[in-house]
């Protein structure tokens, strides 16, 4: 069965998916009517949290006396999500104990940090999916006039090997996968997707103590960071936030760090001084114009301004502000007002600075504030 709902992201029309929350619910909704009714069930639905049904085939029955067993398959869409095509095991016993009780078997992840969704030692299926799985199976229990309990196991046998492709080691989840999805929908390339990951690592760091964070977008930030000794012995933790600066800064400010420092390849960090904070090229590129216009504000000439408009790289505008004398000037410049916007975002109760640089031409420079958060890092 297919999940005919789309998305339209410029001019692509990408197919939505369904969460792993979503399987589990499903495969708890089968098993639980063929325990009850003791026939197989070869099809199941449900309705999404965000109002959107889904229906799915039932696979690899286990139909015994004291307990069913049964899975769904993961869609994922067009999204490229590492469960996509996986099964999502649901097996479910009558106990005595009142109530539904969900926990995670095999390939489903046991949290061993704070911060997280569920408590240290639970299965790291989150609330929502527990409300979805809980719904469904209390359902199936009223209908049969049932008032004794469940105990409903989530399993994911691939998930171990999965894991290995996610950040849930790094985040506190060990031994499997997490059962996640908070409308029980993927949509294709989420954003929110991201963002929510970056949340959830930085109330983890929270809740173990920490107060300063060092925000980086990628690859290029971390490897700049490991390669100077002043930033690489830092003792504060450094998270990845993508193109999300705003976001990232808001959920910092959220989980009550009160030290930040952003460390940005002049290429993206750059669109800070005009007070954007998302940096995908997609949302904004005004990269020469801010240079430009922080040259002409250096005293540039005209003919200046004009090459630096037609610039095809911001390392190639580097070269002409030092043809020009104008680098230092101009950096100057657009640090001033890239801590301007950042502190206007953050509030006074934050220290917050950045640092800027280029792979090519490395170290440019940094806000007034960046060197004391640097200092008190280490």
């Amino acid at each position: 069965m297919s999940f005919e709902h789309y998305l339209q992201r410029g001019t692509q029309k990408l197919r939505m998916g369904f969460t792993t929350g979503s399987c589990a619910a499903l495969a708890a909704k089968a098993a639980a009517q063929m325990l009850f009714t003791g026939e197989r069930v070869e099809a199941v639905r449900i309705m999404t949290p965000k109002g959107l049904p889904v229906e799915a085939q039932v696979l690899d029955i286990e139909l015994v006396a004291d307990y069913v067993r049964c899975a769904v398959q993961k869609d994922a869409g067009d999204d490229p999500d590492v469960t996509d095509g996986v099964l999502v095991y649901a097996e479910l016993r009558k106990t005595d104990r009142p109530g539904v009780h969900i926990d995670g078997g095999n390939g489903v992840g046991r949290v061993s940090r704070p911060g997280l969704d569920q408590p240290i030692g639970a299965a790291a299926i989150n609330r929502v999916p527990r409300q979805m799985i809980s719904k469904e199976v209390q359902a199936i229990c009223e209908r049969h006039d049932y008032k004794g309990g469940l105990e409903v196991t989530i399993s994911i046998p691939q998930g171990a090997r999965l894991a290995r492709r996610t950040f849930n080691a790094r985040l506190g989840i060990e031994g499997g996968i997490s059962v996640l999805g908070t409308s029980g929908i993927v949509e294709p390339r989420s954003a929110q997707a991201l963002i929510d990951c970056i949340g959830v690592e930085l109330r983890v760091l929270a809740a173990e103590g920490y107060r300063g964070v060092m925000f980086t977008p990628g690859n290029y930030g971390r490897a700049f960071i490991a390669a100077h000794p002043s930033l690489a012995q830092a003792t504060v933790p450094t998270v990845n936030c993508s193109n999300f600066i705003g976001d990232s800064l808001d959920l910092a400010v959220a989980c009550g760090f009160k030290q930040i420092l952003l460390v940005g390849h002049i290429g993206k960090f750059v669109k800070l001084a005009g007070g954007i904070m998302n940096t995908h090229s997609s949302v904004a590129d005004c990269r020469m114009e801010l240079l430009a216009v922080h040259a002409a504000l250096a005293g540039a000439e005209r003919n200046t301004v004009a090459e630096l408009m037609d610039a095809i790289s911001t390392d190639g505008s580097i070269e002409i502000l030092d043809e020009h004398g104008l680098r230092k000037t101009v950096f100057h410049s657009l640090l001033q007002r890239i801590q301007a916007h950042l502190e206007n975002r953050v509030g006074d109760a934050i220290e917050i600075g950045a640092l800027l640089f280029s792979n090519l031409h490395g170290f440019l420079g940094q806000t007034e504030t960046a060197a004391d958060l640097i200092a008190s890092f280490r």
